[in-house]
């Protein structure tokens, strides 16, 4: 029998200096900016048209950290923020819906001085991203989705947990009962998802910085307000068939995903079925 991951008390957790630089990313600073009624943190970097990255479960800005300067090199200004109730940001009661974070990132744009941006997500952070681009399609120059599946285009079927779906979207639905089991235990229980990144994508340091701001106060409670993907969405639970479609993606727009996947169609389902104009 394996032994379960050893529990480790991580480094006390000390938010950023605003308008500091961040270590070892050249030419990239913290910034906490307040817009649409809470306050985000950032990383920012680079300079010309923008590019926003958004980070998915169970990470934070972090996890884009590999490719942030060779992203900046390209003559891009590179903007990362941690999501409403996640890593350095705010964890207001509520505002979690996907179009509501959305907005958050969309006012984040902005307050740069930028009206236009090109978007990538992963997992949560495409949800994100995809509300983005439905929301303001002109303001999207390119759309990028990646390991997630979104509202209304299979996320329900994978969740179905009564046909082999994934359990862990409903359980981070009871947001009290999410928090009360996982208190205390969150190595153990977000080990397995780090394990399953790609091969040292996630370091030993990686780790240890998502775990400590998932232990800190409200850290695995702001994460369950922001994983439940269709109550908190307005994400059309009918049948397929019944569904009205989203308003059109009006950019060009990429979705992939691993390989080793959720045993359901993912990006790959979404990109058949998403409306364009």
């Amino acid at each position: 029998m394996t032994a379960p991951p050893t529990t480790t008390t991580p480094a006390a957790l000390a938010a950023p200096v605003p308008n500091s630089p961040v270590d070892d990313l050249d030419g990239f600073t913290h910034r906490f900016v307040d817009v649409d009624g809470t306050r985000l943190h950032v990383v920012i970097g680079g300079s010309g048209p923008a590019v926003v990255l958004l980070h998915g479960w169970p990470y934070t800005w972090r996890v884009w950290r590999p490719v942030l300067v060779g992203l900046a090199a390209t003559g891009r200004t590179v903007i990362v923020p941690d999501l409403r109730g996640t890593g350095d940001s705010a964890k207001p009661a509520s505002g979690y819906t996907k179009v509501e974070v959305a907005e958050d990132v969309h006012q984040l744009v902005r307050w740069f001085g930028f009206e236009r941006a090109d978007v990538v997500g992963m997992d949560i952070g495409s949800m994100v991203a995809f509300a983005y681009a439905t929301s303001h399609p002109e303001e999207v120059g390119h759309l990028v989705l990646s390991e997630s599946v979104l509202p209304g285009f299979g996320l329900e079927e994978l969740m179905d947990v009564a046909h082999g779906g994934l359990w862990h979207f409903g359980f981070h639905m009871q947001v009290d009962l999410a928090e009360m089991l996982t208190t205390g235990k969150e190595e153990a229980y977000l080990t397995p998802g780090w394990d399953g990144s790609s091969t040292g994508g996630v370091t030993a340091a990686d780790r240890a910085d998502f775990l400590a701001h998932y232990r800190a106060p409200g850290g695995m409670r702001g994460d369950s307000s922001t994983t439940p993907p269709c109550s908190r969405t307005g994400a059309p639970t009918a049948p397929a068939s019944a569904r009205t479609p989203p308003a059109p993606c009006r950019c060009p727009f990429w979705c992939c995903a691993a390989s080793r996947d959720f045993r359901r169609p993912c990006c790959s389902t979404a990109s058949a079925r998403l409306p364009r104009t």
